[in-house]
């Protein structure tokens, strides 16, 4: 029994001391790495240096041939032969150090590995005997490639550049897979002595070491006679350059989030460079203006890869060149007006062409203005997407609801809309709230990627179109299950969106637009924030979703910062650099084909003289008939409107007629010669009751503020009335007390003291029309 004890005793010290052997530490190096950024193809975009300082690139898989080559002849020709020390060098070493002043190692490839994974420890013949040990412990756990590539990893090359790929790139900008024999020999010879690549310094001893190896190679056969001649030739490694970084922001990105890491993206290269090109040149043109940032971001549709990526234009510190401006907070403008375009098309609460208010409006003190200070009166719902007018999107969002509009943009994932929906109120349609370019370009992408996926499946939709991009390279986007309904909106209100924002030709009352390319369809809306701050231009094409943001970093606003200006000739530029990729399917399992009249742009209704069939989302059916046609009754000579109390019942000719409230027909006739209002009634016939004229200013409920001028003087208030007839005369009272009269343009002024009164209308032909006022006193804030 005691026997077999000792027997298992022995038996677990050998396993153990065995074990200790074999094992080392995992892993062998823990100094900390250069973070490495790649494009896709492999080629580097850009470094940051380790965080002790060092030019470390991480540790790669194999050597190249070159240097492979050289440094086994320079160092360790029996390398693959070896067991981890070499006994013939290592007595010829010991014997040198005995007998003479010179000293020499002896040591082989995987002894130095091992002496550089202990930090280089001081040099005693306890070390090496340890050093010896391990390393046919090294290598009894590596392969020999394995053992190489930890060598050509770790180490010196001069100064702060560790490892073969970091000394490739800070001494001939080149990756180490390129370099020439006589490069490659160059850094061979380095990590024996790291102090000769000084400029200006041991220049000779270096060549000379270099033309030595140089020599073997071709004593070898290893290179010919022309090969050795142009490597002699060849100058050597110099001061440290410059790494490439041509996406410093995106680098830096990745610097925070792969610390340490080689990380290969999904950045296209060659679209990189050209994209920091239109940067450089655009910084250039803007910074004229006092513009000096802006920032291109590129998304694959499909994919949702980022195959650009310029955070910043090339300007300076002074102007935050630092700041990544893809992923900063910014005023979004207009940009959002076509998430609630699709919104109301996809629940049925609007017609891709139904005439929209264009009125003047106050809603609980709030006046919100189109761009250029006008009203059209009434405007299809497609043309006030594509012109980005102000006042529709406003009284469009008041009636789709604004909670429901905030909580469809959080799951489009514009999780930077984080206050309550009331803290942004109605101006969240005109940028009240901010957003980044890398949320709203990819909200874009993810509305052309459901499309997409809906007519590249069974008519099905993915659960997940609206998750965050991909950069690294093999990383998938997951787009969820497929299911039968929509994540947010359907794929035929969508379709109907993105075909509206094809026909922009007049963004914000622009129609200068004959400079842009239109080598390919393009779906784009432009937007600028106020007090033009923040100007933006984000396109999508089935393929490709765009995004662009111009602008100063600190908020300072200037005239030329709008979406038209400024923004989208760089949008346009960057469509000319990407392939053409055609135009969206049209899904028509979500479309219905209806009678619209053309006019009105609603489902046609019984009075509509003319009648189209249109494409329009399913639920479309839900909204309401034309009710802007109506059947009246005229006298023979089709002058004045009649009623069967006061004409002859067999003079009377029924006609359908196109009218408008009077507050649309206001703004709505100047600026469309076709139009025309009612007639008005046969003397003596009676009038039904019908809504002539309207108030524009004030509004019902609106409180009224006595403005004053920079002196503190009371000003008169500007009352405004619109009225089917201009040319009738207009009776005003105030309490029932005549305060005058108007003709064609119905505006009175009046000074007012604080209180409450009642304003009365009267026209020459009876028609009355009252308003309660508040008055009050402008507040001295």
């Amino acid at each position: 029994m005691q026997l077999k004890r000792k027997h298992l005793v022995v038996t677990g010290i050998a396993i153990v001391l065995l074990l200790w052997y074999f094992c080392l530490p995992k892993p062998l190096f823990k100094n900390p790495t250069a973070t490495v950024v790649t494009s896709k193809e492999g080629h580097l975009l850009g470094a940051r240096i380790a965080d002790d300082g060092q030019w470390r690139f991480p540790a790669g898989d194999s050597v190249p041939f070159r240097f492979k080559t050289a440094i086994l002849q320079f160092e360790d020709a029996y390398f693959y032969r070896h067991p981890g020390f070499n006994p013939v060098s290592m007595t010829k070493a010991l014997w040198s150090n005995l007998t003479s002043e010179n000293r020499r190692g002896g040591s082989t490839l995987t002894q130095q590995v091992i002496r550089l994974s202990r930090n280089n420890p001081k040099r005693t013949y306890l070390e090496k005997l340890l050093e010896t040990f391990m390393a046919t412990r090294l290598e009894a756990g590596y392969s020999k490639d394995e053992i190489l590539s930890l060598y050509a990893s770790h180490a010196p090359f001069g100064g702060n550049v560790v490892g073969l790929e970091s000394a490739s790139w800070r001494y001939f900008g080149i990756p180490a897979t390129q370099l020439s024999w006589g490069q490659a020999a160059a850094l061979a010879v380095l990590p024996n002595a790291p102090a000769l690549v000084f400029p200006g310094r041991n220049e000779g001893i270096f060549k000379a070491k270099r033309d030595r190896l140089l020599l073997k190679l071709k004593t070898e056969d290893i290179i010919d006679e022309t090969t050795y001649n142009l490597a002699l030739a060849e100058d050597l490694p110099g001061a440290p350059q410059e790494l490439p970084d041509l996406a410093p922001h995106f680098t830096e990105r990745l610097a925070q989030e792969q610390r340490g890491k080689n990380s290969q993206t999904t950045i296209d290269y060659s679209l990189q460079q050209r994209l920091n090109g239109i940067a450089h040149e655009t910084h250039y043109r803007l910074s004229q203006n006092q513009i000096h940032n802006l920032a291109i971001l590129v998304l694959d549709v499909k994919t949702r890869e980022v195959l650009g990526y310029v955070g910043n234009a090339p300007t300076t510190r002074e102007h935050a060149s630092y700041v990544d401006l893809i992923t900063s907070n910014r005023s979004t403008g207009s940009t959002l007006k076509p998430f609630l375009y699709s919104g109301m098309l996809s629940a049925g609460e609007l017609l891709p062409n139904e005439l929209v208010a264009d009125v003047p409006t106050s809603i609980n003190g709030y006046n919100p203005q189109n761009f250029d200070k006008t009203h059209q009166g009434a405007v299809p719902a497609s043309q006030a997407l594509a012109r980005s007018l102000n006042v529709p999107a406003v009284n469009l969002l008041r009636s789709h609801g604004l909670n429901r509009f905030y909580n469809e943009l959080h799951k489009m994932g514009f999780t930077s809309i984080n206050k309550p929906a009331d803290y942004y109120g109605l101006s969240l349609i005109l940028g009240g709230a901010e957003s980044s370019l890398w949320q709203l370009t990819n909200s874009y992408a993810g509305m052309a990627a459901t499309l997409n996926y809906f007519n590249s499946t069974s008519s099905e939709y993915p659960a997940q179109a609206y998750n965050q991009p991909v950069y690294l390279k093999n990383t998938a986007y997951d787009l969820g299950e497929k299911q039968k309904h929509a994540e947010l909106f359907d794929a035929g209100a969508i379709y109907q969106t993105l075909q509206s924002l094809r026909e922009v030709n007049r963004p914000e009352g622009s129609e200068n637009w004959e400079f842009f390319s239109d080598a390919q369809p393009l779906a784009w809306k432009t937007g600028t924030s106020y007090g033009f701050k923040d100007a933006w231009a984000v396109g999508v094409t089935p393929r490709y979703a765009i995004g662009v943001w111009v602008g100063n970093a600190d908020g300072e606003g200037r005239p030329g910062i709008t979406g038209i200006q400024a923004a989208a000739p760089v949008l346009f530029e960057v469509l000319d650099l990407l392939p053409a990729s055609g135009w969206f399917k049209m899904p028509f399992d979500e479309l219905v084909e209806a009678e619209i009249c053309p006019q009105s742009g609603k489902l046609a209704g019984l009075y509509c003289p003319e009648i189209q069939l249109q494409w329009i989302p399913k639920r479309g059916i839900r909204t309401e008939a034309c009710s802007f046609h109506r059947q009246i009754f005229l006298n023979s000579e089709r002058t004045h409107q009649v009623t069967a109390d006061c004409y002859p019942l067999g003079q009377m000719i029924s006609q359908s007629w196109f009218s408008l409230p009077p507050l649309w027909e206001y703004y709505y006739a100047p600026l469309h010669p076709e139009y025309q209002s009612l007639p008005d009634f046969l003397p003596g016939c009676f009038r039904e009751s019908e809504k002539t004229m309207e108030f524009i200013y004030p509004k019902a409920g609106e409180a009224i503020l006595i403005p004053k001028d920079f002196e503190g003087v009371e000003q008169e208030t500007v009352f405004k009335l619109a009225h089917r007839d201009p040319d009738t005369t207009v009776y005003w009272y105030l309490d029932k007390i005549y305060k005058g009269q108007t003709k064609t343009f119905h505006e009175l002024s009046l000074s007012l003291q604080p209180g409450t009164y009642t304003l009365t209308v009267t026209d020459s032909r009876g028609n009355s029309l009252s308003r309660k006022l508040l008055i009050d006193y402008a507040s001295e804030d």
